[in-house]
């Protein structure tokens, strides 16, 4: 009887092993047969990850989300067919996310860079952008003409992870401190914790200035890195070509420029 129970559970090791073996360990259980776009149809539904960044995605005083590329998707996906699925994600481990498929895009002001391209697939760039930094506007009483040799020694704050935290690299000598998002970099400028942010320009002209929250602060006229935005998506997904072909749609037929020019950002499309 022993021998026979080995006989038995020896066997029902190698079915187990056969199954294991015929599935590749990056497969993954929901993924459709028919492509990326048949996986996101079926569920009838985008999953965007974003994070809070005005003028692109950002909370109304309801608590719903705005902005331009919050609009720009939900024009994408009413064209698609599917509905649009907003989640905060931690920027730095957004590639992570989209690979695992807690979300199905990035579009949140994502810059185009060679290393992002080898982790996913790109949609048309769609706006013009660049880094740019931000200080206390009494920084400006005592530097008169500040350049990028004037942080030397001073605490400079990025979003981990980000174009701002890779353009900061361009202020010799600083000590660069990654936060959480934009907003935590602007914040710590504010509170007086840091002497500058690296930040998109896109932002930094929403949110600083004359009747802003941050209007103690100061956009210096020292551009860094130039980039242009685009929809980040899974390496190799069909949903690409799909959302290129609205997107084209939706330039000749102005939507969205009506969408840019309603956020201030109508000199910035591609």
């Amino acid at each position: 009887m022993k021998k026979i129970i080995s006989i038995l559970l020896s066997a029902a090791c190698a079915l187990a092993f056969a199954a294991c073996a015929g599935q590749s360990p990056t497969e993954s259980p929901s993924e459709s047969p028919d492509g990326d776009l048949a996986y996101i149809t079926d569920r009838d539904k985008l999953v965007i990850g974003v994070t809070q960044y005005e003028p692109m995605n950002y909370k109304d005083a309801d608590g719903n989300w705005t902005g331009f590329d919050t609009e720009f998707a939900e024009a994408v996906c009413g064209k698609l067919g599917v509905t649009p699925v907003f989640q905060e994600i931690n920027w730095e481990t957004k590639e992570t996310e989209l690979k695992g498929k807690t979300i199905d895009c990035i579009w949140n002001g994502l810059t185009v860079d060679d290393d992002r391209r080898e982790n996913m697939d790109f949609s048309l760039s769609y706006l013009r952008n660049e880094q740019v930094v931000v200080v206390p506007a009494a920084f400006l009483s005592d530097n008169s003409a500040p350049g990028k040799d004037s942080f030397d020694g001073l605490t400079v704050v990025a979003e981990d992870g980000s174009a701002g935290e890779t353009a900061a690299a361009e202020l010799p000598g600083t000590v660069i401190v990654p936060v959480e998002t934009q907003a935590a970099a602007l914040l710590e400028v504010k509170a007086g914790t840091a002497s500058a942010a690296v930040i998109d320009a896109t932002m930094a002209s929403a949110m600083t200035g004359e009747g802003t929250e941050y209007a103690d602060l100061a956009v210096l006229d020292l551009s860094l890195t130039a980039e242009e935005y685009a929809i980040g998506f899974r390496l190799g997904s069909d949903v690409t070509a799909a959302v290129d072909g609205i997107i084209r749609d939706l330039i000749a037929d102005g939507t969205l420029a009506a969408i840019a020019e309603k956020y201030g950002l109508s000199g910035r499309l591609v």
